[in-house]
């Protein structure tokens, strides 16, 4: 399952304009331009969680995650910057997730 929804994450991003892939932290990362991270994979806490984080706008990380725990968390390291933690060893709504992260994340990371 993991590497099934690395592929279906690495997909949705790099269809995205001006996007590339390389390794960041030792995890699959995007960026935009080459330089502004938008999503990053999740797998090195080895916390038994799978999931990415991704840049939000303000206020939407607060929202999520008190709405839904079980599918959105608040990342380590940025999410005191709004970022949003998404888990991928839950059900997923690949539609809803792609999106997410070419509607909020991407764009956010144009600014």
């Amino acid at each position: 399952m993991t590497e099934q929804a690395l592929e279906k994450l690495r997909r949705i991003c790099l269809a995205l304009p001006e996007t590339t892939e390389r390794l960041s932290h030792g995890e699959p990362t995007w960026f935009v331009r080459g330089k502004k991270v938008f999503v990053t994979y999740s797998d090195h806490h080895h916390d038994d969680r799978v999931g990415f984080w991704f840049a939000a706008p303000p206020g939407v990380q607060e929202e999520l995650v008190e709405t839904e725990p079980e599918r959105f968390f608040r990342p380590p390291y940025v999410g005191h910057r709004g970022w949003l933690g998404v888990y991928l060893d839950v059900e997923v709504d690949w539609t809803e997730l792609a999106a997410v992260v070419t509607g909020l994340g991407w764009r956010e990371a144009l600014r």
